[in-house]
């Protein structure tokens, strides 16, 4: 068997049985560069020199999370959230659920785009968030896998397209350099401006899945019991401050120039750096607790930034069999020069994968080293290419019992226990977006 495909096989079975994403990956390189014809010393010294390639992703992640946390420590989230929560406690009282049901569904939706670049919290505002309108959500029968299909479409999407926040670590920081390291010996070069057209069209893909879920799949009331809440899984290292108008000053300006600094200089760590600074100035946190705050961030974002670096040694490893070659070689002679076949084939390839790992971030560096030449042998255009390996990554995000798109969600709707993971979360947003995904996926990929 070619050992690419042996290695994947492994990675992802020992992923969907629950073992560690990173034990997995460390793994299935292991099995890949000996099955490829690689000693022992050679395959840890190809994962070895491979794993520097994540390093800058995990940094860029830990930053994050500091800044995060720094901004959660202002007080800001918890004011967002409680003037939302009164002002729709507010508007329930009026007998107009169905302008009640969309108010709320936009503004958990806008909160979850935000949470990408905005203020990139991530996942962390769920919890904070929703519980407290679980009651107010009961009252209107909403049926929660629409508000789970919104909070998924806000913390993926997002950093599909935009290149801030998270994005910027998707599209720039992995996306963009992966496809540049693996397509320069076929002479691929793309620019930071490519990449988030040629993901236009699979987004827009995405919008109509969520119009579908929350205009007709979820559109129906669902009965729910109002139930004691159990202890919010969300606890912040220590009590947010008392908002005060120099510190929400201090905290909106510290956004803007995190998010500038993204977009002029397209560093994640840089903005958010001065972003930290600007916090401190404000009087959020003192200088002396930044170790905290970073030590905070990266707890939050540890695994992901394993992950990362894991990924990136284990497709150097890939490289180094050079039966990257042999799977390029032998795939043409399967398709032909049937490329409609083979962009299907790749999307179907990366939702397995992504599927297994639970993070699209993590997928790219393994199926660059692979989809880069394929499709420079199939002829597709550099912007194709773009758009079929962020696709084949983005498959399985929203979808995949291990992700953070759909545990995120889960985390937050189920805390009176109403509301399954699989039934409710996964495979609601898995219909909804990954279906949509390979379709506009491999329409972008035939006509780009």
């Amino acid at each position: 068997m070619n050992a690419v495909i042996l290695a994947v096989l492994v990675m992802v079975v020992l992923s969907l049985v629950r073992v560690s994403v990173v034990f997995a990956l460390v793994v299935g390189a292991l099995v890949g560069g000996l099955v490829g014809g690689l000693t022992l010393d050679q395959t840890l010294e190809a994962f070895n020199s491979g794993v520097g390639g994540g390093a800058q992703v995990a940094l860029a992640y830990a930053t994050l999370g500091a800044f995060a946390v720094a901004i959660s420590r202002s007080g800001l989230p918890d004011m967002l959230a409680n003037r939302l929560i009164t002002m729709l406690g507010k508007e329930a009282t009026a007998a107009r659920q169905a302008r009640v049901k969309t108010l709320l569904l936009t503004a958990i939706l806008l909160v979850a785009i935000a949470s990408q670049n905005v203020i990139p919290v991530h996942i962390a505002f769920i919890p904070v968030l929703i519980p407290p309108l679980l009651t107010l959500m009961n009252r209107l029968k909403l049926d929660r896998r629409a508000v789970a299909c919104a909070l998924t479409f806000g913390l993926t999407a997002p950093y599909m397209l935009l290149p801030v926040g998270f994005g910027a670590i998707f599209l720039n920081d992995i996306l963009l350099a992966n496809l540049n390291s693996a397509g320069t010996p076929f002479g691929l070069e793309i620019t930071r401006g490519m990449v988030p057209m040629a993901m236009a069209i699979p987004v827009g893909g995405m919008a109509i899945g969520l119009l579908v879920a929350l205009f007709f799949s979820y559109r129906g009331n669902r009965e729910y019991a109002d139930k004691e809440l159990a202890a919010a899984p969300y606890q912040q290292d220590s009590t947010p401050a008392e908002p005060h108008l120099f510190g929400l000053v201090m905290s909106g300006v510290a956004i803007v120039a995190a998010l500038g600094l993204q977009l002029y200089s397209g560093s994640m760590i840089l903005g958010g750096l001065v972003g930290i600074g600007l916090l401190s100035l404000g009087g959020i946190f003192k200088w002396r607790e930044a170790d905290d705050l970073f030590t905070s961030g990266m707890r939050m974002m540890a695994l992901i930034g394993f992950i990362m670096i894991s990924a990136s040694g284990f497709a150097e490893v890939m490289k180094s069999t050079g039966d990257i070659d042999t799977l390029v070689t032998g795939a043409f002679d399967i398709f032909g020069d049937n490329r409609g076949v083979a962009a299907l084939v790749m999307l179907l390839v990366g939702l397995f994968i992504t599927l297994g790992i639970g993070s699209s971030f993590s997928t790219i560096p393994i199926i660059a080293a692979i989809f880069v030449p394929l499709a420079m042998q199939f002829g597709f255009s550099p912007m194709a290419t773009v758009a079929l390996v962020g696709t084949a990554a983005a498959l399985g995000d929203a979808g995949s019992p291990a992700s953070d798109s759909t545990l995120g969600p889960t985390s937050g709707l189920n805390v009176d226990g109403q509301h399954d993971h699989i039934w409710d979360s996964v495979v609601p947003t898995f219909l909804h977006y990954n279906l949509p995904l390979i379709a506009f996926g491999w329409l972008a990929a035939m006509t780009l």
